[in-house]
């Protein structure tokens, strides 16, 4: 996107909208596959968004809050514990795709390189994904780490939206505040989706908003 593009916070979903994320996350949710190689891909059959975000940035509590399940996504205190791209059902004609946390403050080089490798190929060479959710802690806002990920989605030419968490932690002056920070960093983005959605797994601030946007998405 170029920096005239105007930044600005998901709206409120219409009734309509709402009701079809209210279904579609209220349906069947169903662990499909744990992927390390690209070889293991599900067929792109079906219209396919994912999740992304830095080790402990609330990714599990988030698709958990979602999908109204406690422990879908298995949260873990470990940095980069989690080595595969996992694959959800959501109804029949979606997927969720949780990916690796991305920092490794815990791992060792050559996992790094493996799971680098891996996202790369997967981001470069999955027709069927329509966006990846980039979650950004709100008490930190898009650190130089979130930078390479979203360099690597323009390069990829995948649409990214970012998702704010634990908006809860924060102040009304420390969210006024990442917000706009968060806005100057996606204007250097051109895969970058124009709409910023604030959230609280804790809350269920911003759940429904999220919802709907993944049942109304073509």
């Amino acid at each position: 996107m170029s920096e005239s593009l105007i930044f600005t916070l998901a709206p409120e979903p219409e009734e309509d909208a709402r009701e079809l994320g209210r279904l579609l996350f209220a349906g069947p949710v169903d662990f499909l596959k744990g992927v390390v190689a690209m070889s293991g891909l599900p067929p792109a059959d079906r219209l396919e968004v994912c999740f992304a975000g830095r080790s402990n940035v609330g990714k599990s509590s988030l698709i958990n809050a979602l999908t109204n399940r406690k422990n879908l996504a298995r949260a873990s205190n470990t940095p980069g514990r989690t080595q595969e791209i996992n694959f959800f059902l959501l109804g029949e004609e979606r997927y969720l795709v949780d990916l690796p946390g991305y920092g490794y403050a815990e791992a060792p080089l050559h996992i790094v390189a493996k799971w680098q490798a891996l996202l790369k190929s997967y981001l470069a060479g999955r027709a069927n994904l329509r966006r990846v959710f980039v979650l950004v802690d709100s008490r930190h806002g898009v650190k130089d780490v979130d930078e390479e990920i979203l360099k690597r989605l323009d390069r990829s030419a995948v649409t990214f939206q970012v998702v704010l968490t634990k908006v809860d932690k924060i102040s009304a002056a420390d969210k006024l505040a990442v917000i706009e920070q968060v806005k100057g960093a996606l204007a250097k983005h051109v895969a970058a989706y124009p709409e910023i959605i604030v959230t609280s797994s804790e809350k269920g601030e911003g759940i429904e908003t999220l919802r709907a946007i993944i049942a109304t998405m073509q």
